[in-house]
């Protein structure tokens, strides 16, 4: 385990299954934790591969509660508000699980567990693996009842403070500090233990000591140590806490990694892996404590037809159920928090697409504006006047289409906004809407909703919290008539969601992006799913980043890396090797070599590099950076006035800024121009030095220099999307400090993205009318 919290960013190496570990061979929680498995999973050298199969989807989740308390608390909704048949629904279920958990007076025999569908399902799965029955009569199930629509709450505007977790009362770190003390486990744990495990959080690590599990970057052997010394001889592998625990931590692990639920399958051989006796029991437990959840997914072949959800069965000679029949079915295992959240995004999904847009402007308006624009501008206006969702794919040069999608839709009288991944790439898209808008009086030919100033540009994170944007309306959606979010990419299934429910009815909404570069650090591949899904328009823009770096980098994006002429010095390969040498290097061109021969300064170089171990990760190469631009003794927590940082206020998002000053209050940013202040206890575990970033934290983000060093350590960790999106963060030079030899090309060439498991496809499906969706438009130009 790291000794050095990090900031939370992407965890594209992170892995849902780990070396062998047991109860038997595990040790004491080392002096330090960190607070970020993200990051250290991205430190981690080697490791098993991921336990996870390909993408996919899967249906709803299995409920085994009581049906009849269910239905009645679904009938009292029509008669009650929002908010009462929400507390109802969570009443419900909270009496379910209490039931389950009363049940539970004695050990229960392997694979008696469950009940209701989840015990269907894991039996049927067991016939049919057994050959006993055929993979139809082991899955058909009833045609089930109409269901109701439940209403559908609007989140409310929350500033980022009252959305972060409050600090744990000092009481509850005292107990936790005791318990974790008498386990041998180190004292920094007990805030962050106290911070996941709430008020009682030194009861519950008594009464099962593999909940430190939830505690960041603790991992199994290190959790078997704590518990072996606190229980003793009562310690085993096959305790069924433990088994419970494990099975949660791989599931979080799999999320850091991406995927939304694993295989059946592949978490049971990782469970194994985990020296659990009885991986099965482990997995059923977990689902009857409502730990996790089951999902059944038909896998879809060519050719063979599938039934909508709902459609029965029919018994007239046709072929299509035989055909139906023999289709193979896969089964999930996921944590409620994510298959929740990607439920909900495809129901906000489906009601953009199978709803007609707001009548603003009329079609003549429209076609005018689209006449007027250029290149794939002309389509993607087009396909937004009659779509509620429409996918916008492109380079950097691209964004010049969607600006010019705002302006259109802002003269047109609708309240349009747009919002990037981070402040650079709002700060960039403003420029340039504002490039377009000179000369033309502001709020002409625009109705009296329309906003003066032209389209606004916010971060998502701004739009969402409501510190940003056009707030939101008296049902709590967005106050808009058009959103445009960029960097679509960085959208995990938790933050889409959020996005689609705070859209008010007749709303459209763009997603754009460029679908080359590496996926969000959050779990969910969104964009990804949606392109493959083609249940909207899609317009691919042609339009390429100019010079050399522009051919460079759209080579890259089709597998190719091409020598490219560069007459005025915008590529430098720097060859090194070893790391020391590739540390020296880099310091030298940030330094020294670039702004003599560039002319950019300094602060305006961004190093890039895998990871943040090694000899010539993020922590070495921002020791030798702050040692030669701004020496001092880091005395604020490390930091300096002067230093540059990434500000990490929530996972997966980073902010790059420089040091103010530090006071009382805590340490003083600036980010993007804005004041930000981390409190003091906050700043171990979200900030760090920001010379160098990895890749993962500089999507979004563009520099007018970039250095991208590739130490031979990093082989394991370079695939085309790491590549594309190192390389593709700068604007006019690239230096390529190259360690590596011949594994950039073959990267380049032959590494994809590593496949994420998720649900959205499947999810979508039933709710999208087959012929809904409009084909991809490839624009000219």
């Amino acid at each position: 385990m790291s000794t050095e919290p990090e900031p939370t960013e992407g965890a594209e190496d992170a892995e849902p299954v780990t070396p062998d570990a047991g109860a038997e061979g595990g040790a004491p929680v080392p002096p330090a934790a960190a607070g970020d498995r993200a990051a250290q999973d991205e430190d981690a050298a080697g490791g098993e591969p991921g336990g996870a199969a390909e993408s996919g989807g899967g249906e709803a989740p299995a409920d085994g509660g009581d049906a009849e308390t269910a239905a009645s608390a679904e009938d009292s909704q029509g008669q009650l508000s929002e908010a009462e048949a929400e507390l109802a629904a969570q009443r419900v279920e909270r009496e379910r699980i209490a039931r389950r958990k009363a049940q539970k007076q004695r050990p229960v025999d392997s694979g008696s567990k469950l009940s209701g569908r989840a015990a269907d399902l894991l039996a049927a799965v067991r016939a049919v693996e057994s050959g006993e029955k055929p993979v139809a009569t082991a899955f058909r199930e009833p045609t089930p009842a109409p269901r109701r629509p439940a209403p559908e709450p609007r989140p409310q505007p929350v500033s980022p403070e009252t959305a972060a977790p409050s600090a744990p009362a000092p009481q509850t770190v005292d107990a936790a500090l005791r318990v974790l003390a008498a386990g041998g486990a180190p004292d920094t744990l007990a805030p962050q233990a106290a911070a996941a495990l709430g008020e009682a959080a030194d009861e519950r690590l008594r009464a099962d000591p593999w909940q430190l599990l939830r505690v960041g970057g603790v991992r199994p052997e290190q959790a078997d140590g704590f518990a072996r010394t606190l229980l003793g001889a009562e310690c085993g592998p096959g305790d069924e806490r433990r088994g419970r625990a494990v099975t949660v931590w791989l599931l979080e692990q799999a999320a850091l990694a991406g995927h939304t639920a694993l295989e059946l399958p592949a978490l049971v051989a990782a469970l194994g892996r985990q020296s659990v006796p009885d991986p099965d029991a482990a997995v059923q437990d977990a689902i009857a404590e409502g730990e996790a959840l089951v999902f059944q997914d038909a896998v879809d072949q060519p050719g063979v037809p599938v039934r909508a959800e709902g459609e029965p069965q029919r018994d007239d000679g046709d072929d299509r159920d035989d055909a139906d029949d023999q289709r193979p079915v896969r089964v999930l295992v996921g944590l409620e928090r994510y298959a929740l959240a990607e439920e909900s995004l495809a129901d906000g999904l489906a009601r953009l697409i199978n709803s007609v847009p707001k009548e603003d402007g009329s079609a003549a308006d429209w076609e005018g504006a689209a006449d007027s624009a250029e290149g794939a501008a002309t389509e993607l206006i087009r396909a937004v006047a009659g779509h509620g969702l429409v996918l916008h794919t492109g380079a950097d040069a691209s964004l010049a289409e969607p600006a010019e999608l705002l302006r259109a839709a802002h003269r047109l009288g609708l309240r349009a906004w747009a919002a990037a991944h981070t402040p650079l790439g709002r700060a960039r898209f403003a420029t340039l809407t504002a490039e377009g808008d000179a000369g033309t009086p502001a709020g002409s030919g625009t109705p009296e909703h329309a906003a003066s100033t032209g389209p606004g540009v916010a971060t998502v994170a701004g739009l969402l919290s409501g510190v940003e944007g056009p707030g939101r309306d008296a049902d709590g959606a967005l106050d808009l008539d058009l959103l445009v979010v960029l960097d679509a990419p960085q959208l995990d299934v938790e933050t889409a969601a959020l996005v689609t429910e705070s859209l008010p009815d007749g709303a459209r909404l763009v997603l754009s992006g460029d679908p080359a570069v590496l996926w969000s650090a959050g779990p969910g591949r969104v964009f990804a799913d949606l392109l493959a899904a083609r249940v909207c328009p899609q317009i691919a823009s042609r339009r390429p980043d100019p010079g050399p770096l522009g051919e460079l980098v759209s080579g890259i994006g089709i597998g190719e890396l091409n020598q490219v002429e560069a007459p005025g010095k915008e590529i430098v390969i720097v060859p090194v090797r070893d790391a020391g040498e590739a540390v020296h290097r880099t310091v030298q061109l940030v330094a020294d070599s670039v702004p003599r021969a560039i002319g950019v300064p300094p602060e305006e170089t961004q190093v890039i590099t895998p990871g943040h171990g090694g000899a010539a990760g993020t922590r070495a190469l921002n020791a030798a950076l702050k040692e030669r631009l701004n020496p001092g003794p880091g005395r604020f927590g490390g930091f300096d006035p002067g230093d540059r940082i990434a500000y990490s206020p929530a996972p997966g998002r980073t902010l790059p800024g420089r040091v103010v000053k530090a006071d009382a209050d805590g340490l003083h940013l600036s980010c993007a121009g804005e004041s930000v202040v981390v409190a003091k206890e906050r700043v171990e575990q979200s900030v760090r030095h920001g010379w160098a970033l990895t890749a993962h934290q500089a999507v979004g983000c563009r520099w007018p220099a970039a250095v991208v060093v590739l130490p031979g350590d990093a082989v394991q960790s370079l695939s085309r999307p790491w590549v594309y999106t190192a390389f593709g963060r700068a604007g006019r030079h690239l230096s390529v400090v190259h360690g590596v030899e011949q594994a950039l090309p073959r990267a380049v060439a032959e590494v994809p993205a590593k496949p994420r498991t998720t649900r959205l496809p499947v999810l979508l499906a039933p709710q999208v009318p087959a012929g809904r969706a409009a084909p991809q438009v490839p624009a000219a130009g």
